[in-house]
């Protein structure tokens, strides 16, 4: 089954401008790069060539242990979407989570909204909040890190 999806993610960063994919599927974490050159060329002052070429036979598929996360002490819990992030429910209720909360698996920690579409965000695993990265009402990207989470 994960072989379907890593090939789907391949296929995705073809078709794309993006060159680089990092997914984590049941306790592996991968990662596929695509490698683009760019070249100049300028053979007089006033005519400037750009010349691009993408090499998309080469994919590089990197699979890396999962306790090779970060140095920080901690783990960082990514976006799984782009979108507005919400640490409360309302602007008037409390935040779900602060900085040094206990949380277990299951946990609501934020809010995403995407596309008016409200998605609570868990904790993946229990720990100690060490650190929220991003504010309330912030536009966020896919994959970018919100919460920094110590397992231990």
């Amino acid at each position: 089954m994960w072989q379907d999806k890593l090939k789907e993610i391949i296929y995705i960063l073809e078709n794309s401008n993006v060159n680089e994919i990092e997914v984590n599927f049941w306790g592996r974490k991968y990662r596929v790069v695509k490698n683009a050159i760019l070249s100049t060329s300028v053979s007089s002052p006033s005519d400037l060539k750009i010349v691009e070429n993408n090499n998309t036979d080469k994919l590089d598929i990197k699979e890396e242990p999962k306790d090779v996360e970060s140095t920080v002490k901690g783990e960082s819990l990514l976006s799984p979407m782009p979108g507005t992030f919400y640490s409360s429910p309302t602007p008037d209720d409390p935040a779900f989570v602060s900085k040094g909360d206990n949380v277990k698996k299951g946990t609501i920690l934020c809010i995403i909204e995407a596309m008016k579409i409200m998605n609570e965000i868990e904790a993946e695993y229990d720990g100690k909040v060490v650190d929220i990265l991003v504010n309330n009402s912030e536009p966020v990207e896919y994959n970018q890190p919100l919460f920094i989470i110590d397992p231990s």
